[in-house]
């Protein structure tokens, strides 16, 4: 699994840069692209016209005109067809989106816009690009402010559709930080908190106030928003690299194998090699 580093572009300077489908393909000429790599950056693509497939975190997702694609730091993918596709690709730093954190915790990796939302989301791309370029010409007019809210507006502009606030919504919105806060507390220490009473004790909160707030949030429990989490990388780690089974265990901070084993196997219904033998690169299952 190739791990994959921001490197801006020559110009762009504030952690954001705009490209296209064909200058990807043209600057990948060797197409590591259709092997899985695991990027430190956000990668936001909009498909104004052709066909292709995308794979992310073990899901297949068919290209077509108005699909859009967010690939989030940490997740491996591999755009596994993209020679016919048209369209712009927006690269960004996690700083550059500050204010908009949540909707990367359920948004899918690929959903579908309709003719008037892609056109929207096109022009948007399109005012960020200017604005890119002139700051590139011209630094006295770069804002990062003003380049951080045009980003957060083409975000917002292609988000998938949420259902009308309620009262009982309004209600829940005050979970919303307790949830941004556990969700924090466990990407950064799944590997060595896996229960959530430890996050609950470092953060403040009791066990029952972390549930409700993550069940609100994604409409499942804190306990198992914990346990798909380390599962997750499990099969990353299982699928993506050459690891033995005992390595990947102690890297997601199970005491032994067996441990391991059973919480894996608990999750998926099968062990952790007979999983790697079916979705692992060699596997005929393999999806990424």
């Amino acid at each position: 699994m190739r791990q994959v580093h921001y490197l801006p572009a020559v110009g762009s300077t504030h952690g954001v840069e705009v490209l296209s489908f064909a200058a990807l393909r043209s600057m990948d000429i060797h197409r590591r692209r259709t092997q899985p790599q695991r990027p430190d950056f956000h990668v936001f693509a909009l498909l104004g016209s052709g066909t292709g497939s995308h794979e992310a975190d073990f899901h297949s997702y068919r290209l077509k005109e108005g699909s859009a694609v967010w690939i989030r730091p940490g997740m491996v993918h591999r755009w596994s067809d993209i020679d016919a596709c048209d369209g712009p690709l927006v690269l960004f730093r996690p700083e550059a989106l500050p204010g908009l954190t949540a909707p990367g915790t359920t948004t899918p990796a690929c959903w579908q816009l309709d003719h008037q939302r892609l056109s929207l989301a096109l022009h948007a791309v399109e005012h960020l690009s200017i604005e890119l370029g002139a700051a590139a010409r011209t630094p006295r007019l770069a804002s990062p402010a003003l380049l951080s809210h045009l980003l957060a507006a083409l975000i917002l502009r292609a988000l998938p559709d949420t259902p009308a606030p309620t009262d009982a919504t309004r209600t829940s919105s005050r979970h919303t930080e307790v949830f941004r806060t556990y969700r924090d507390s466990v990407e950064e220490r799944f590997t060595d908190w896996h229960h959530v009473a430890d996050h609950a004790e470092a953060l403040g909160y009791d066990v029952r106030t972390l549930t409700r707030a993550t069940r609100t949030a994604t409409g499942t429990g804190a306990k198992a928003f914990l346990d798909q989490r380390i599962l997750l990388e499990a099969k990353r780690l299982l699928a993506h690299t050459d690891s033995p089974v005992g390595s990947c265990a102690r890297r997601l901070g199970f005491r032994d194998v067996g441990n391991f084993t059973t919480f894996f196997r608990r999750q998926t219904g099968m062990p952790p090699a007979t999983w790697r033998a079916t979705y692992g690169a060699d596997g005929a299952g393999s999806s990424v």
